[in-house]
């Protein structure tokens, strides 16, 4: 981007290429935004016919001094740049245009034709920055605001150091403060801090005077150092932080490991292991934040506790209600077991009674039974003896029926009772089957 070094090399290239020429023509565009105050025509108007005396610069800001007012001034912005055609100028990343691209640009804002056919372009990619045409550029803000340039204008040691014992701000936000001291944007302003081990963040008034006066030597030096080379950066120092700060993940610087915080606004980098945040300033502030964070502390713990107290409070309760539920249980499961007792008690009782009835109703049975068959038995009986004498004759004849028809003197088959045939009670005699010869004869 472009901070001193780059606009006092625009500033450079104007002056030893443009002086004493007339503008013959020029091309303002039409962009409010960049062409501040005035209108693109009135612009044309008071530039053409007009003759370049002189290239002047303050901070980051530049204005080309005619013959007679009002003159042109440049607020370089974060892309603007100078280019003359056939010259080369410092270019920078953001607002390079290749030499090969159309000319002129189609980001040109502000392009004069000089008398001897010189052209000169004011370009801008991003539109940050702002033209306008001031009667006394000094007199009148934004170079009136400006603090002392860092170039042209160095403070003393005596001077800077009172300066930041006055400003309890963070030095890097303080370095970038344009009224307070010109000219130093976000990379002089990490270069500094890194040369002089100071952390961007720390406060400025807490800086020692050894450290300021390291400080202002660090800005003195890399200002003058980057102007002398025409903001080449490629002819920066290699030990220089500028070479390692750009991208997301720039490495390292001389073995040490670079870091990005927000300081200021804007995108800082530094290295934690050479630049720390020290003095009352920063410790007082160290502080606040350690008894915020031990009071947030204490608050989560007491919240803690409160939690605790509360389910304390609520596991007692629950375990009072599920002790009543288990009383509750238990007596029901008791008065049930008492009630089961019962009703076996009663079950048993009923089934003794109707086994008991059950037993005395089958024993009844029983004798009714034999003595159905005694009487039956004891009419055969009879029957028989008095048919005794008429089957003599038969049972002479039929002996070997008493074989088969042997039984129990008390028994009858069912077939002799249909028959009426005669049984004898034979002497232990084995039974034998009419007509059906034994073992033995077979």
């Amino acid at each position: 981007m472009p901070e001193l070094p780059e606009v006092e090399a625009a500033r450079r290239a104007i002056e030893e290429n443009c002086i004493g020429k007339k503008i013959v023509k020029a091309i303002i565009a039409d962009d409010s935004k960049v062409i501040d105050g005035v209108s693109s025509d009135d612009f044309k108007a008071s530039l053409e016919g007009k003759t370049i005396l002189a290239a002047n610069r303050k901070g980051k800001n530049m204005w080309i001094q005619l013959d007679s007012p009002p003159f042109p001034t440049f607020q370089f912005g974060m892309a603007g740049a100078i280019y003359i055609k056939g010259v080369a100028v410092t270019k920078y990343k953001r607002s390079a245009v290749k030499d090969d691209d159309e000319w002129p640009s189609k980001y040109s804002k502000v392009f004069l034709e000089l008398d001897d056919g010189l052209e000169l372009s004011f370009t801008d990619k991003r539109r940050f920055a702002r033209v306008r045409l001031l009667e006394n550029p000094v007199s009148g803000p934004p170079i009136s605001e400006l603090g002392p340039d860092a170039l042209l204008e160095p403070m003393t040691a005596d001077e800077f150091s009172k300066a930041l014992s006055k400003k309890k701000i963070g030095i890097k936000a303080l370095l970038l403060d344009q009224s307070f001291i010109s000219g130093i944007g976000n990379w002089i302003a990490d270069e500094v801090l890194y040369q002089a081990r100071l952390h961007p963040m720390q406060s400025a008034s807490s800086i020692s005077k050894e450290h300021c006066a390291t400080l202002l030597k660090c800005i003195n030096e890399v200002t003058e150092f980057a102007v002398q080379v025409d903001a080449d950066c490629s002819c920066f120092p290699s030990e220089w932080l500028f070479h390692y700060r750009w991208g997301k993940k720039p490495g390292k610087v001389n073995g040490k490991k670079i870091e990005f915080i927000t300081a200021g606004g804007r995108t800082s980098a530094f290295v934690p292991d050479l630049q720390k945040n020290t003095g009352a300033e920063s410790a007082k502030v160290a502080g606040k934040r350690q008894q915020s964070k031990v009071q947030k502390v204490e608050h989560n713990n007491s919240d803690g506790q409160d939690e605790e107290a509360e389910a304390g409070k609520s596991k007692v309760k629950q375990r009072g209600s599920n002790a009543e539920r288990a009383s509750a249980k238990k007596k029901s499961k008791e008065s049930s077991s008492d009630s089961d007792e019962n009703d076996s008690d009663e079950y048993l009782k009923k089934s003794s009674v109707k086994a008991k009835q059950n037993r005395s109703s089958k024993g009844k049975k029983d004798g009714d039974q034999k003595k159905k068959t005694r009487g039956t038995n004891t009419a055969a009986k009879r029957k028989l003896e008095e048919s005794d004498d008429e089957d003599d004759d038969y049972n002479d004849a039929s002996g070997s029926d008493d074989d088969y028809e042997q039984g129990n003197d008390h028994k009858l088959s069912s077939r002799t009772q249909s028959k009426g045939k005669k049984t004898t009670k034979p002497a232990a005699e084995p039974r034998q089957t009419r007509n059906k010869p034994s073992k033995k004869q077979k």
